[in-house]
């Protein structure tokens, strides 16, 4: 993105410093283990019953529903619910990440932060649709959130075991789509196995909300089962760290007081040596967070605005679920060819088009949505992977869990902006079409950061 620094100045530098490298991490002669790609990307196979069931299109459609109370306050508690997780992620993620690094412990907390997140998703079963319940459900999407996000910071890090500076973009794609690809494969079992059918399998029905809860059940050993394959194929990175006796609880705190003065002077020291660093961690959080409110929105506007069913909903995400799968496999193979930046700079632009399509056509009726909705899904997964590949080719070996836990915190702290938008433009307006306006702004605004950062000079081979 900006000049090498010289060697010189790298030891000189503060400990910010050290983050930015001359030329890539990653290694470009060796060949990973196809056994071992596919190991890592069945932990986001998996990882579709948390982002796809549980905070999508299951279990907080669930919560809204009247069983709960008043579905505007459910909602409104699911905001705030998610408001809180994103705070706490903000500030735990950037000192988890760097703590992982070089202790030879990556592996270890990614498995501790899977087992927490399996945990929430199996004990929403004990949530009935009574508002008695409601606490309850919203405390296992928050922590479940919190540490789904922890996890996600040592899986992203652990992309420079699986790839190569020549392969990163298809592996980094390719580990995408596995997660909307489980996510298709899931809903299709638990929407036709128990929720679509008055009587489903082993005679679950839709009373007491069992058939909701039975699927969470599903979906917690669905997870489980597929994150199994990273702890055995993926060996832990190299410990360069010394770990030292075991700490009392007063080191430990102190321990973690230095964490956060190591995080700020990194975020200090990012700042006086690679200003354009800093821009691409603010420009990715702000596309990110407008590609995610795609996914988040597109089933209320399908709902509210385009008068599909829930059952018509379903149906939708499963067609997103596939066609953003099979556009992130092919495009990050462009990843390497192209560059990510291109990538990103095309999709962004593709979802904005798509975006305002949707709005200016919307008396078109459903067919407008299916096509031009689904057009914008198609660009999502590749904006996404290509971010994720963009930051793994600049970071130097050693930091992958701090940077990464960066690129955590800076998106959570944008998490606000497209629900904001949303409901600012459903409110002014009383319609919740004009809620996609606030969605594309952020993209746009995203995309505007994000054009004028320079591609690392050795970025591409």
């Amino acid at each position: 993105m900006t000049d090498a620094l010289p060697d010189q100045g790298l030891s000189t530098t503060p400990a910010a410093a050290r983050l930015i490298a001359a030329g890539l991490s990653l290694p470009d002669d060796i060949t990973v283990p196809r056994r071992r790609i596919a190991a890592w990307a069945f932990w986001d196979w998996g990882g579709s019953a948390f982002n796809a069931i549980m905070t999508t299109f299951v279990f907080s459609v669930y919560l809204t529903s009247t069983g709960f109370g008043d579905p505007d306050k459910t909602t409104a508690a699911l905001g705030v619910t998610g408001i809180i997780g994103g705070v706490l992620v903000a500030l735990i993620a950037p000192v988890t990440g760097q703590r992982s690094d070089g202790t030879g412990r990556r592996k270890l907390l990614l498995g501790v932060d899977t087992a927490i997140v399996v945990l929430c998703i199996g004990g929403t079963f004990f949530v009935k649709p009574d508002h008695a319940f409601l606490l309850l459900g919203l405390v296992l999407l928050a922590v479940g959130t919190l540490f789904f996000e922890l996890a996600t910071v040592n899986y992203n890090a652990m992309l420079s075991q699986v790839s190569s500076a020549k392969t990163v973009g298809r592996v980094s794609g390719f580990g995408w789509s596995m997660g909307y690809f489980g996510g298709i494969v899931l809903l299709l079992i638990l929407y036709f196995g128990f929720i679509h059918p008055d009587v489903g399998l082993f005679g679950v029905t839709a009373k007491d909300g069992l058939s909701v809860r039975v699927s969470m059940v599903l979906a917690a050993i669905w997870m489980l089962g597929f994150s199994i394959p990273i702890f055995l194929a993926v060996p832990e990175p190299p410990v360069t760290i010394e770990r030292g006796p075991r700490k009392n609880p007063v080191q430990f705190i102190a321990g973690i007081i230095g964490s956060y003065r190591e995080l700020f002077r990194t975020i200090g020291g990012l700042w006086t040596v690679s200003r354009a660093t800093v821009a691409f961690l603010i420009a990715s959080a702000i596309f990110r967070d407008g590609l995610t409110g795609v996914f988040t929105y597109g089933g209320v506007l399908a709902r509210v605005s385009f008068g599909f069913s829930a059952g018509d909903v379903i149906v939708f995400a499963i067609a997103a679920n596939v066609v953003a799968g099979i556009s992130t496999v092919l495009i990050g193979r462009l990843d390497d060819v192209i560059g990510p930046k291109r990538v990103m700079v095309a999709s962004i632009a593709g979802t904005v088009i798509a975006g305002l399509a949707v709005f200016v056509l919307h008396s078109g009726g459903t067919t407008i949505f299916w096509v031009f909705g689904l057009l914008m899904c198609v660009f999502v997964g590749p904006a996404q992977s290509a971010s994720r590949s963009f930051l793994a080719r600049l970071i130097p070996a050693g930091h992958e869990g701090e940077v990464f836990g960066l690129y955590q915190t800076t998106g959570r702290a944008a998490t606000v902006l497209a629900p904001f938008l949303f409901t600012f433009f459903v409110a002014v307006f009383g319609k919740s079409i004009y809620g996609i306006i606030g969605i594309v702004i952020v993209l746009a605004v995203g995309l505007a950061l994000l054009i004028p950062i320079k591609e690392h000079a050795t970025a591409l081979k």
